[in-house]
């Protein structure tokens, strides 16, 4: 079953609607959230017939949405949000994805690009040697049985009783860092192989850390509360849970596949495999899922100690200190409470390629955003822009409190390699005062701009939906890629 234009109901400028007889099966509509002139990329693959199978979801909720970064994934599209009903409704991993948490986190700085920019390659190399990248990739950790169930359970205060990290960076971390629901017996001891040696490695594929400037402020009140000035140098960290959180999901992938019999579920395709929330399936799946989330936290927390390391390798005590901003996951599921049909109502929120996006006053946020919202973190592509927006009421009415999570592929990584020279690539982004370092030119193609949907467009759609607001952008100065 193919996805046209004509199938879609146009509600508003930035969303569209599939009615519930696209196809047999659908319990709600499924909602597009994009700007018309990104619906010919979306169109091109199989997202929004994946996007329909979603909406047959036992138990879902409202509807199954997409944001305007959506591309075919593993089951659900990537880009995907759905909520399912407490306890009984589906969990499905297809739902979360194979990289488990894979989240980014933003550190600033106390200098400006004018401080920076005439040592901004020397950061780069130094930034490549301190985080260790490429697949496979192991860090400096070596975790032992003991240690590993400690990180699972624990999360990022793990690295931070360790000395990788410092208590703050726990207050401006979503869910603190720390999913409680963890339980290390739950996951494998293949997985917790896999990850033995992953922590503080970005991996490969699209995940990095890049160095940037805040290039243009679009909201002050929210700018301030956030800390961020014109021109100030920033590191962002993507990555998640390496090669523990993809054993997990391969794990229940077949677990799910085996016991779905059991519950009547015959899902339109067996990649959304899944079993009601609270059976024993269910709930070891959930209870592994949360522990390689913490995994992830746990990561983005030792990386952020390597790059304050190389910080400090550069520019020593003149370099001041960098700051988290913000850590938010964004392939994950989650037990929340959210209006649905003007009822409240506990919901299990797969975001799958998608961020939270909570609005203001939400009690978990540190004092200082409270009055603003979250900070979501879009990242954009080598040479192009990423941007911060902030969480809004809109959101959590309309979305499960979810918005956009990047700028999302239009080409595959095949398809991207095929059109790009990677040494001229890298010459043209260093021309720019982009700096790239990383472990292949194939990386690079499979990674370049081309290969990405206009982030600005993305991210205006999801400004006009009113789904998060625009507070800053940024602009690449150094990347380090696997």
């Amino acid at each position: 079953m193919s996805i046209d234009k004509g199938q879609l109901t146009k509600l508003e400028e930035y969303l569209w609607e599939l009615p519930r007889d696209t196809r047999p099966g659908m319990l709600v509509p499924a909602r597009v959230y994009a700007l018309e002139s990104l619906l010919d990329a979306i169109l091109n693959d199989r997202s929004l017939e994946q996007l329909a199978n979603v909406a047959t979801l036992p138990g879902i909720v409202k509807a199954s949405m997409v944001m305007p970064d959506v591309h075919e994934g593993y089951g659900f599209p990537i880009g995907g949000v759905a909520a399912t009903r407490y306890p009984d409704g589906a969990i499905s991993p297809g739902g979360i994805g194979y990289d488990i948490n894979c989240g980014v986190r933003l550190l600033v700085s106390t200098l400006s690009y004018n401080q920076v920019k005439a040592r901004m390659e020397e950061l780069s190399k130094e930034m490549y040697r301190q985080v260790p990248s490429g697949m496979g990739k192991g860090g400096f950790i070596q975790l032992s049985a003991k240690q590993m169930d400690e990180v699972l359970r624990k999360g990022a205060a793990w690295a931070v009783e360790e000395g990788y990290g410092s208590p703050e960076d726990l207050e401006y971390t979503e869910s603190h860092g720390c999913l409680p629901g963890a339980d290390p017996g739950k996951v494998s001891d293949q997985a917790k192989k896999r990850g033995r040696d992953q922590l503080g490695t970005i991996g490969s594929g699209n995940h990095f850390v890049e160095v940037g400037r805040v290039e243009k402020i679009f909201d002050e009140q929210a700018a301030e509360a956030y800390g961020l000035k014109p021109d100030q140098v920033t590191i962002l960290i993507h990555t998640g849970s390496r090669g523990l959180g993809h054993q997990v999901a391969t794990d229940y992938l077949r677990i799910m596949m085996s016991a779905m019999p059991r519950y009547g579920i015959q899902p339109p395709d067996r990649e959304l495999a899944c079993v009601p929330f609270n059976s024993p399936e269910g709930q070891d799946y959930f209870k592994a899922m949360c522990a390689a989330a913490n995994f992830a936290w746990c990561n983005r927390e030792v990386i952020s100690w390597e790059c304050r390391k190389a910080w400090a390798n550069i520019f020593g005590k003149k370099g001041g200190e960098l700051r988290l901003l913000y850590d938010v996951a964004h392939n994950i599921a989650k037990v929340e409470e959210h209006s649905v049909d003007g009822e409240k109502m506990k919901v299990i929120v797969h975001r799958k390629g998608a961020t939270r996006a909570f609005g203001p006053h939400f009690g978990e946020l540190p004092d200082p955003y409270r009055h603003i919202g979250q900070p979501v973190l879009i990242p954009g592509s080598m040479g192009t822009a990423s941007y911060v927006l902030a969480g809004t009421d809109e959101s959590m009415a309309s979305s499960f409190g979810s918005t956009c999570h990047g700028a999302g592929r239009r080409l595959s990584r095949r398809g991207a390699k095929k059109q790009v020279d990677a040494p001229r690539l890298l010459k043209e982004l260093k021309k720019q005062g982009i700096y790239v370092q990383a472990g292949s030119h194939r990386g690079v193609a499979e990674e370049a701009p081309i290969a990405y949907k206009d982030v600005n467009l993305v991210v205006e759609t999801v400004h006009q939906a009113g789904i998060a607001k625009k507070v800053a952008r940024l602009r690449p100065l150094g990347v380090v890629k696997g």
